[in-house]
């Protein structure tokens, strides 16, 4: 019997069930997201590659135009070197490089923003940023570092490596006839012809990176729903958060029939009859004709209500018809506090008009 409790207890504990859409939202709210770092590292520099692409010839003009300016001011090294001119000619450079690099950096800005968009969407937490001293036990840390975890990632980054020089090397081999030709061509043109090299290498990286970025993603994918699976047991317990403890839920309904008998039965005393079938079920109905066009159900019951409900009705002597598809139909179609539809509305009519006209006799 102890050996099957605890395999039921090692059964419940096991995370072998889906994450809830409310265990993906606390899971988000504290920063576990799913996101491939790989994919943005390849996104930024693939459009900063753009930008330079772009933006080159501009950035390549400004700097010769500025080259000029600074050679010129180099002939005369006593104005240039001068002590009081170190810190303007230091903002000088300084600002022209940020001026030079502005669009890549922007470029750049907006592509991480965008393709952190497209992963995580929206989110701002602070949960992130609290300090948990489990961090700094030497032990978990060392777990991390021989974690299967780190090992995927040594094996990516040595992948990387390997493939991104492969792709290299063989560019540049096959380039090779071309390259040594350049060394016969003007220094511009050699410039050119390098840049185009150049070029086609940083395109075929870029390529390597955007093939393992997808299978990253793929991984990233894996873990992250393998690190949202829950047990039985917190399944169970989310369950009693969200919806309410089983046991006191049906407590509480069972209070609120209990109130709502009550309620019902103090208002039986006013109805003007009560339909019966004879045993089994009984509707008490009540006429208003100043306040309601048809008459309502005061109250209704079926078995031990409905004895109930005649017992009332032969205290405060209140009339008690017999008729069997009448009270049942009553009973089934009709809530309580709810007016006689028309359907029933002619029998229902027939009953009061001989309940009154057995009073007018008396």
């Amino acid at each position: 019997m102890i050996l099957e409790i605890d395999l039921q207890l090692f059964a419940d504990s096991e995370k072998t069930e889906k994450p809830t859409s409310r265990k993906r939202r606390q899971a988000r709210e504290e920063g576990q997201i799913l996101q491939s770092k790989e994919i943005n590292t390849v996104v930024i520099l693939f459009s900063c590659f753009l930008g330079l692409k772009i933006f080159g010839a501009y950035m390549n003009a400004q700097l010769k135009l500025f080259m000029i300016d600074i050679f010129n001011e180099i002939n005369n090294p006593e104005v240039f070197i001068n002590p009081n001119n170190l810190m303007t000619n230091f903002l000088k450079i300084t600002t022209f490089f940020a001026i030079v690099s502005l669009p890549i950096l922007g470029i750049a800005f907006i592509s991480a923003l965008i393709v952190n968009y497209f992963q995580v969407g929206f989110l701002f937490t602070t949960k992130t940023l609290k300090i948990k001293l489990s961090r700094l036990n030497p032990v978990e840390g060392f777990k991390k570092m021989f974690s299967k975890r780190a090992l995927i990632e040594l094996v990516k980054s040595i992948l990387k490596v390997v493939l991104v020089g492969y792709f290299a090397i063989t560019y540049v081999n096959s380039q090779m006839t071309r390259v040594i030709k350049y060394s016969n061509l003007e220094i511009v043109d050699s410039f050119t012809n390098f840049t185009s090299l150049i070029y086609g290498i940083i395109l075929r990286i870029l390529g390597v990176l955007l093939g393992l970025s997808f299978l990253d993603y793929f991984f990233q994918w894996r873990e992250h729903e393998k690190n949202l699976m829950m047990s039985k047991q917190e399944v169970k317990e989310e369950y009693k958060q969200t919806e309410g403890d089983p046991f006191i839920k049906g407590k509480i309904k069972e209070k609120q029939r209990r109130l709502a008998l009550s309620r019902m039965m103090q208002d039986i005393p006013k109805a003007d009859v009560i339909i019966t079938n004879p045993t089994h079920y009984a509707v008490a109905i009540k006429y208003e004709k100043d306040k309601f066009e048809a008459p309502y159900i005061v109250g209704k019951g079926v078995d031990l209500i409905a004895q109930n409900i005649k017992k009332v009705g032969e205290e405060y002597e209140i009339p008690i018809v017999e008729n069997k598809p009448l009270a049942r139909a009553l009973y089934d179609t009709i809530e309580i506090g709810h007016m006689i539809t028309e359907e029933l509305y002619e029998a229902v009519a027939e009953v009061l008009a001989y309940v009154y006209s057995l009073k007018d006799e008396f």
